[in-house]
């Protein structure tokens, strides 16, 4: 009998007839999409929980910085203190009082995430409160705070120099 059930699943069994099923059952959301959408709807979340509620046409940088900063009480990173015996070591030797936060990476994806829901939800491009020049000072203090607080310096990548001048360079040195 479970068979049956399992095999009428599988099939996708209908009544309402075949065309019905794709009209019914969307496809699955991707990991991003589904993240971007629970993001999104915390985010609005949040701001209709603020007093008094903030609308999202009003939302501006400091609300999504607020955001940022609430998050942090459910965070996983322990983020040592300049006071701290354990400042500047990757890995400490023991525990501390130092808190937790949320991890840059973590901060910087939701932030794409959140700018990119904006912009599917009906916002403009140049009103977009996640694009901000404050979101990305923020994010790159708490990026630069966190390297110096773990003792693992943020390097950033240099870019390539045009590789065909580069070519031309050492083509002409080994010729000599």
């Amino acid at each position: 009998m479970s068979g049956s059930k399992g095999k009428d699943i599988a099939e996708g069994s209908s009544t309402a007839g075949e065309n019905a099923p794709d009209q019914q059952n969307p496809p699955p959301l991707s990991r991003y999409e589904s993240q971007k959408r629970r993001d999104w709807n915390t985010f609005g979340q949040y701001l209709r929980n603020q007093r008094p509620p903030v609308a999202l046409s009003q939302c501006n940088a400091n609300q999504v910085l607020d955001f940022l900063r609430y998050l942090d009480q459910f965070g996983k990173t322990k983020v040592h203190l300049q006071g701290c015996v354990f400042f500047g070591q990757p890995e400490p030797p023991g525990p501390c009082t130092c808190p937790l936060k949320q991890a840059w990476g973590s901060l910087d994806a939701l932030i794409g995430r959140l700018r990119a829901a904006y912009e599917e939800n009906g916002g403009l491009p140049e009103t977009n409160p996640f694009a901000s020049g404050a979101i990305r000072v923020y994010l790159r203090e708490v990026r630069d705070s966190q390297a110096k607080a773990r003792g693992i310096p943020y390097k950033k990548k240099k870019k390539k120099r045009n590789p065909a001048k580069a070519n031309d360079e050492s083509s002409s040195f080994h010729m000599q």
